[in-house]
């Protein structure tokens, strides 16, 4: 098969060229797919694009249009591809479900103790010969309240890593993980029960409709003051606007973030020219309470390795006219 590789980034290509041993011709390009970049897929059968992609349903019409039949997305979310347009013209489209929740769920937590014990300030005094620990004070993580939004895989997993530094654990779910609930003593409670309980909230939940913006300026007044809010799900969960102002007001302890709602054409590119970020970002990353990293949560060498191995399997499916057991409705 013949398949356009967007979005491709020079650390994953080796791992996808492994697993694709030359089955299927594969294209690289660094072009995020767009309006502007979909005619770059003309005569291939089909492509592989990243969550920076935009995957509208204007440009899966120029992709129909340009003979493109299957899409595969190397990311466990497809919240930028409209899958009811993309059914209505015919495509397959299929992800990567499961390519490592222990990697995000691992780095929610390397989030939470590096604010938590100022690791980067740390970092930045040293290298100053400063060696003072004034401004390096935190807290134990022991006893500590801590509520995780989404107890799925990755929330799961983060409330197993949390129990072992032996905090008090409150989530919220549309569904109960027994799991959860009788061995680890996780407490299921409302968003406004959690608002009032916890000292930490964990994000992780997927973005839809119902969770757009759900932490807003609402939801942050209802949180205990000085809570400290760590995301490892998707920008847009937060409206950041509301996130910065409370921080700026004393009502939010800190933001710790992989994420950001605006990151698309952003993250993961080196920029030179400031004009190329706007305001809000430039905030996020100035501001002394939050901590924020570019969407790295997934790169580790067994999540890349599962990517790749994912990929080439729905490409090998579709090759074989099977159907893919990660094929999206």
């Amino acid at each position: 098969m013949k398949v356009l590789v967007f979005s491709a980034k020079k650390f994953e290509i080796p791992f996808l060229e492994q697993w694709n041993t030359g089955r299927h011709q594969l294209t690289f390009i660094e072009d995020r797919l767009c309006s502007e970049t979909a005619m770059k897929a003309l005569g291939y059968d089909g492509i592989s694009i990243f969550s920076a992609d935009d995957a509208s349903p204007n440009v899966l019409e120029m992709l129909k249009d340009f003979g493109v039949q299957y899409i595969t997305l190397r990311s466990a979310g497809y919240d930028n591809i409209q899958l009811s347009k993309a059914r209505k013209l015919g495509l397959k489209v299929a992800n990567v479900p499961d390519y490592s929740p222990f990697a995000i769920a691992e780095h929610a937590i390397t989030l939470l103790l590096a604010y938590n014990r100022k690791i980067v300030l740390a970092q930045e005094q040293i290298k100053q010969r400063d060696f003072t620990l004034d401004s390096l004070v935190g807290f134990d993580l022991n006893k500590k309240k801590v509520g995780i939004l989404g107890t799925g895989k990755i929330g799961s997993l983060v409330a197993k890593i949390l129990y072992g530094f032996g905090c008090v654990i409150y989530a919220n779910d549309t569904r109960i993980n027994p799991y959860l609930k009788e061995q680890l003593n996780v407490d299921y409670i409302s968003k406004d029960a959690l608002c009032n309980e916890v000292d930490i909230l964990i994000v992780c939940l997927p973005l839809t409709s119902e969770t757009h913006h759900l932490i807003d300026d609402v939801f942050l007044q209802k949180l205990k003051k000085d809570t400290l809010i760590v995301n490892v799900a998707r920008g847009a969960i937060v409206k950041t606007d509301a996130i910065l102002d409370a921080l700026d007001n004393g009502y939010l302890k800190g933001y710790a973030s992989d994420v950001y709602d605006k990151e698309s054409g952003v993250f993961f590119y080196k920029h030179s020219n400031k004009n190329a970020l706007d305001d809000t970002l430039l905030r996020l990353i100035n501001h002394p309470r939050v901590l924020l990293t570019p969407h790295q949560a997934f790169a580790t060498q067994e999540a890349l390795h599962n990517i790749a191995e994912t990929t080439m399997y729905n490409l090998d499916c579709w090759e074989e006219g099977l159907h893919s057991t990660n094929q999206l409705p």
